[in-house]
């Protein structure tokens, strides 16, 4: 009995240590190779016009944000896209 309890707590150590490398990869990690979104389908996504300033750009992306964010149960990709609109926007000079 003694041997059988040894050899149970040995597996669970080692299932414990190699849980990692044995659990396939998750789908959301890892690199993206996606094209960024341009000025038009930027803007169409954050739901601002050509006249909008940073500031309307920022508020916009905190409205959807905290529509849409992973930690409220949203998706991830959906807040991947928002925020790289975003990204496109402010850098364009908008």
């Amino acid at each position: 009995m003694a041997k059988l309890l040894f050899f149970a707590a040995l597996a669970a150590v080692a299932w414990w240590w190699l849980r990692p490398y044995l659990s396939p990869p998750r789908a959301d990690r890892g690199p993206r190779f996606e094209r960024s979104p341009d000025e038009a389908e930027a803007r169409a996504i954050l739901g601002v016009g050509p006249s909008d300033d940073a500031d309307a750009i920022r508020a916009a992306h905190r409205r959807l944000a905290a529509a849409v964010h992973p930690d409220r149960g949203g998706s991830t990709e959906l807040m991947r896209r928002i925020n790289l609109a975003r990204d496109v926007l402010l850098k364009s000079g908008a």
